[in-house]
């Protein structure tokens, strides 16, 4: 309750907060301390009780953990973020650091809000909380996608609300079926008694509640073709919203499919949810393929891998079998990294004051700190090996071999190489094309220390987790797995 409860009410705090210093303070002492109570949870595993609305197991445990350490570094990158907007003001264009007309205290609250609520998200014990609060996560973080008001974020955020609105409807017409379900059985919507009574589903209103379910959540994941709201909305969003957006809110959503998905195990459907789970993952990887061949604007291309990486979890969870690890695996992988990624993409921003690839040439050169980094997370997120998601990866395709889904890993493997190829040359030509000379009233823009730690930490992580895999995290990633394949409490 404490993990759910200090940002909500410090996130309250913080709209009557008039001090920037003091608010920013806030900001960092109530992430810390987040962390603190998610480390805290992972050593002590606190008692699930029967009936109760919040518990965390492992699952749970494992995407409170990734939200917990991506709010921190997050949180270290915005104060700083948020200085910068502040001593830039006056300037015309749309992109880049810019003073923005939306209070501080308006983005600050709001973002500890978002955590709160995607912290309900994460210990959700019961299906309706569980909507609930990823509802929540989407009208608290449309102020954050809104910062700069300008035109564009403008349309990004009504896109969002009005597709993820249309979605999490979607849901709760999966959630009426999902009651309808076990009527018969008297049975509500907390998670463990839908478990422990699974046989007793009528399976004909189970199915139709997890298609309702799938396609809501799935719209909130950026699983194509429910995909259109997140290439706008990562890319016209703050650097540190995006890094927010990309590696813990589709998370939160990729949990709300596997809590239905879990019940429809205990129900003997694991056929039926991984046929729909493993065709939806190969088409969002084979649209997120073609459209980063066409990127021009380099978040734009960080949102389409994004969706590549959630058709890669979504394909692992309908394999089954040691699948299922590597899709966890990947998943956080993949937040560390993407995270990373959008960060570095702020200071190129800064650096140029444009998104358009044609446009930033010469990064190691002109900004070489921010170059090593930013060739570094485009090897991490196309799993280059070593790196989490590379064995991640590797396992979901062993899974598809080994059980004979061979049209499977064979597009899997085409569109995994067409990503590569067309990631690479971006990445290439932004690092070590030729660079335009700056103006003599243009001075050169110096990343902070402040705003490159966090990336280079979180890609440290990722390194580490294709070299060694600690005790601790490959126990709650199993307990995890098991869960999801056997349907159990």
């Amino acid at each position: 309750m404490l993990l759910m409860l200090i940002p909500l009410l410090s996130g309250l705090a913080a709209f009557l907060i008039s001090d920037d210093r003091c608010r920013r303070i806030l900001l960092l002492a109530v992430a810390g301390i987040h962390l603190a109570l998610t480390i805290a949870a992972l050593v002590v595993r606190p008692e699930m009780l029967p009936g109760e609305w919040f518990g965390l197991d492992s699952l749970g445990l494992l995407f409170l953990g990734v939200t917990s350490v991506l709010f921190m570094g997050a949180s270290v990158y915005a104060v700083k973020y948020l200085a910068l907007e502040k001593r830039d003001p006056g300037e015309d264009s749309d992109e880049g650091f810019i003073f923005n007309n939306e209070p501080e205290p308006v983005f600050t609250g709001c973002l500890l809000l978002f955590l709160a609520a995607m912290t309900a998200v994460t210990a959700s014990r019961h299906l309706g909380i569980l909507w609930a609060a990823v509802e929540a996560t989407t009208l608290l973080s449309a102020p954050l996608i809104y910062f700069h008001r300008h035109k564009r974020s403008l349309e990004a955020t009504w896109k969002y609300l009005l597709i993820c609105s249309v979605g999490i409807a979607m849901a709760l017409m999966g959630n009426l079926f999902l009651g309808a379900a076990g009527l018969r059985s008297g049975l509500a919507l907390d998670l463990g008694s839908l478990l422990s009574n699974a046989m007793s589903l009528d399976q004909a209103w189970l199915k139709a509640a997890f298609l309702f379910l799938f396609v809501g959540y799935g719209t909130k994941m950026g699983l194509a073709p429910f995909h259109t709201w997140l290439p706008d909305a990562h890319s016209e969003s703050p650097a540190v919203v995006s890094a927010l957006l990309s590696g813990a809110l589709l998370n939160c959503a990729f949990l709300g499919i596997l809590r239905v998905a879990q019940v429809c195990a205990a129900a003997g459907l694991a056929g039926f949810t991984g046929d729909i789970l493993i065709l939806f993952g190969i088409l969002s990887l084979m649209t997120a393929a073609f459209f980063i061949l066409a990127q021009k604007d380099y978040k734009r291309m960080l949102a389409y891998s994004s969706i590549e990486h959630m058709g890669i979890l979504s394909l692992g969870v309908g394999l089954g079998g040691g699948a299922v690890y590597g899709a966890l695996l990947n998943a956080v992988s993949h937040s560390l990294t993407k995270a990373g990624l959008f960060f570095v993409s702020g200071l190129i921003l800064a650096a140029y004051k444009t998104k358009q690839i044609s446009e930033v040439r010469g990064l190691i050169r002109r900004v070489p700190r921010t170059a090593v980094l930013w060739m570094t997370g485009f090897f991490l997120i196309t799993g280059t090996p070593p790196s989490g998601i590379f064995l991640g990866k590797f396992m979901i395709l062993k899974a598809a071999v080994s059980g004979r889904h061979y049209a499977a890993a064979a597009a899997y493997l085409f569109f995994l190489t067409v990503v590569f190829a067309g990631m690479g040359r971006i990445f290439l030509d932004m690092t070590l094309g030729e660079a335009a000379a700056l103006n003599e009233a243009e001075k050169p823009f110096k990343a902070s220390r402040q705003m490159l730690i966090p990336a280079a930490c979180f890609f440290a992580c990722v390194v580490l987790l294709g070299l060694y895999m600690p005790a601790w995290l490959n126990d709650i990633i199993s307990g995890a797995r098991d869960l999801i394949i056997g349907g159990t409490v």
